[in-house]
């Protein structure tokens, strides 16, 4: 059975998750070609290791504050702040509270 996602002129609610964070996976709410946009949903202390995305994305935290390792340098990223990185740039996110992340990656699918 595949996974919805939203389709083109579609409204995507990408409000923060209050209270029901803690109940809500991480889900990827659009899938085409060259781009692909999901919540990522990670709870206070959980982690996702060093890796590289396929192509250039953006993370923007919706809820709550995580670490960011990338560049050399370590940042915190609050609700309401992004960062850009460039293709297959090595970081790791850490959640420093229940927090949820609208990632926006620019894929080079051949």
């Amino acid at each position: 059975m595949s996974i919805p996602h939203a389709a083109s002129g579609e409204l995507i609610d990408v409000r923060p998750l209050g209270s029901d964070l803690r109940q809500t996976s991480s889900s990827t709410l659009v899938r085409a070609d060259h781009l692909e946009v999901f919540r990522l949903v990670l709870a206070a202390g959980k982690a996702a290791h060093e890796h590289k995305a396929p192509g250039a994305i953006t993370i923007q935290c919706l809820e709550g504050a995580v670490e960011l390792e990338a560049h050399g340098r370590t940042q915190i990223l609050r609700a309401g702040s992004m960062v850009y990185l460039s293709d297959a740039e090595p970081h790791a996110i850490k959640a420093l509270e229940d927090s949820s992340l609208l990632v926006t990656m620019l894929l080079r699918r051949a």
